[in-house]
């Protein structure tokens, strides 16, 4: 793994109350992006993803300025596991902590090049619940439309 810092990443929801955090090490860094890497240090159980190992390896890609992230996972021994993507609103990064608000509806592509999208109802919910503005409404689901074109294009990163 390259010798970047570790920074500390933080999932929030609407209300910037944290829903998940972690740390990666920060390997890359363009303009508007930043690229990171991370490998789980325990076995986690993922109601739609299954089990993911110990040492699995996660390379994550965070636009500064796009609704969406990706995570790209590979297995411990390092075969291509999923790609694991975001709707987001776009992060911000203060040198050691990188905050986003995760907007809960997720795709993940499998190797067989199944694509599922995940949790528009929870989407839905959350919109009323922490009353999305109807701007943050439509570009989410205006993301996920071009996420899709994207994906279908093999345009994500590897």
């Amino acid at each position: 793994m390259n010798d970047g810092p570790i920074i500390t990443i933080n999932s929030r929801k609407f209300d910037q109350s944290i829903r998940r955090s972690w740390t990666a090490r920060l390997i890359e860094r363009r303009p508007q992006l930043l690229v990171f890497e991370g490998v789980f240090d325990r076995d986690v159980a993922h109601p739609d993803l299954g089990l993911i190992s110990a040492g699995t390896i996660s390379r994550e890609f965070y636009w500064l300025d796009r609704w969406y992230n990706v995570f790209l996972f590979h297995e411990p021994a390092g075969e291509f596991r999923n790609y694991y993507c975001n709707i987001n609103m776009p992060p911000s990064f203060s040198g050691t902590t990188l905050d986003y608000v995760d907007l809960d509806i997720d795709v993940v592509i499998w190797p067989d090049k199944r694509v599922e999208v995940l949790d528009i109802a929870e989407f839905e919910k959350n919109a009323r619940l922490f009353e999305y503005p109807e701007t943050v409404r439509t570009t989410a689901r205006y993301t996920l439309d071009n996420l899709i074109e994207l994906i279908e294009k093999g345009g994500l990163p590897t």
